[in-house]
């Protein structure tokens, strides 16, 4: 059985010797799984970098078998932020949440879509921002929509808008970019605090549940960030 697909590369790791297991999120079927045969080739192995966009050629002999995949280069955008380091755990960071949150061969047009979109924001001067709102939709499209407009209050301190979300034990502010997406201009230590929000709902709501751990490249990434 052979499927012509297209899809971006989300994950891999060495099989044996001259071969890989990779996962792509393709625009057909979702999260797929496959060999690459002579993946860790000289002449192949360099286009197989996380995020990059493929013309895919999968075989199986049934849908029990793992398939064999044949991968051909579309788009290498990954390569285009090899020297700016932020930008590539970004990207390393959406494909490992990708990877890791959503189902085998289900496909979804939006996470696809979404995927795309991802190279788009990195051009964008509040890439950053952009980032994290690209992790709501993401959670969003999966059934987990954190939807803060409908869980905080407002006030008005120093003729600007502040928003929180109180508790019986504490009061926490949360970064107007959370609730109003169209804001442009943000502090970098606001970013942070979006980052430790969505992070602390991802991990209480999403992962512990599910008896999974965030994904390592999502630390990383955060981690960065914080130096």
């Amino acid at each position: 059985m052979t499927r012509v697909d297209q899809g971006f590369l989300i994950n891999k790791f060495k099989y044996n010797e001259n071969s890989i297991i990779a996962d792509f999120y393709t625009k057909q079927s979702g999260k797929t799984s496959g060999i690459i045969f002579g993946g860790t080739s000289k002449k192949i192995k360099g286009y197989l970098q996380i995020g990059n966009y493929f013309h895919l050629n999968l075989n199986s002999k049934n849908e029990t078998r793992v398939s064999s995949i044949k991968a051909e280069i579309i788009k290498a955008y990954t390569p285009i932020y090899f020297n700016n380091q932020k930008k590539l755990y970004s990207i390393i960071s959406a494909m490992s949440l990708i990877k890791n949150l959503t189902p085998e061969n289900e496909n979804n047009f939006d996470i696809f879509n979404l995927i795309q979109n991802f190279f788009n924001l990195l051009e964008k001067n509040n890439w950053l921002k952009n980032y994290i709102n690209w992790e709501l939709k993401l959670l969003k499209y999966l059934g987990y929509d954190l939807n803060l407009k409908n869980i905080v209050d407002k006030e008005i301190v120093n003729n600007k808008e502040v928003f929180y979300v109180k508790s019986s034990k504490q009061k926490k502010t949360v970064p107007n970019f959370l609730v109003n997406e169209n804001i442009e201009k943000v502090e970098y230590f606001e970013i942070l605090r979006g980052f430790t929000i969505v992070s602390s709902y991802m991990e209480k709501n999403i992962f512990t549940p599910n008896n999974l751990k965030v994904p390592i490249q999502r630390m990383e990434f955060e981690n960065l960030l914080n130096k």
